[in-house]
C-alpha cells in the first residue's frame, strides 16, 4: 500500500474539523445549560498570553485551508473571518471542511516536493511541500485544536476523548 502525501493531510484535516464542529456544538449547548455567557467561554484562554478559544479555532483552521491551498498550489481561499459567536466558527469550521474535500488529489500528491514559501512570524520561510506539512501544517492545525479542546475542559464543557478523535 502506498501512502501519499494527501492521504495524510486532507482526510485527517476534514475529520479533525467535523469533530471540532460537533464540539462547538456541545459548548454552545453547555453555555445555555449553564447559564455561561457564550462571549465568556468564546473567550477563554488557558493562560493570559495565550490566544483565546476563538482564535484556536482560526488558527486551526487556518492551518487546514493554507496548508492544504499551498500543497495543491491554489490562491489561499477567502473562508469566513468572523468569530463573535459559535455559529461564526460553525460556518467557518464548514468552509474549510467543504474546502478542503474540494480539493484534487493528484494536486496534493504533486505539492511533496514543490517549494512552498510561507509567512513564518515575521519572515517569510521555504520548504518542500512534506517538509511544511510535517514540519509546519499538521503540528501547528494540532496545537491550536488540541488548545482549543483544553480550554473547552477546562471551563467545564463535558467532553471526552472521542469528541476530539472521533468514533471508529
Amino acid at each position: 500500500m502506498t501512502l501519499s502525501l494527501y492521504d495524510v493531510s486532507v482526510p485527517v484535516y476534514a475529520r479533525m474539523l467535523k469533530c471540532l464542529a460537533a464540539t462547538l456544538d456541545k459548548a454552545e449547548a453547555h453555555t445555555g445549560a449553564s447559564r455561561v455567557d457564550p462571549a465568556a467561554l468564546l473567550d477563554a484562554r488557558l493562560y493570559p498570553d495565550m490566544w483565546p478559544f476563538k482564535q484556536q479555532v482560526m488558527a486551526a483552521t487556518n492551518h487546514a485551508f493554507r496548508g492544504t491551498a499551498r500543497l495543491a498550489g491554489l490562491d489561499i481561499p477567502k473562508i469566513t473571518d468572523a468569530s463573535a459567536s459559535f455559529a461564526d466558527l460553525r460556518k467557518r469550521v464548514a468552509e474549510t471542511v467543504a474546502f478542503v474535500e474540494g480539493v484534487d488529489r493528484a494536486a496534493v500528491d504533486a505539492g511533496v516536493t514543490r517549494e512552498i514559501t510561507f509567512p513564518m512570524g515575521d519572515e517569510q520561510a521555504t520548504l518542500s511541500g512534506l517538509e511544511y506539512f510535517l514540519i509546519f501544517s499538521q503540528p501547528n492545525f494540532y496545537f491550536h485544536l488540541t488548545t482549543a479542546y483544553d480550554i473547552l475542559r477546562h471551563n467545564g464543557v463535558p467532553l471526552v476523548k472521542t469528541d476530539f478523535v472521533g468514533g471508529p
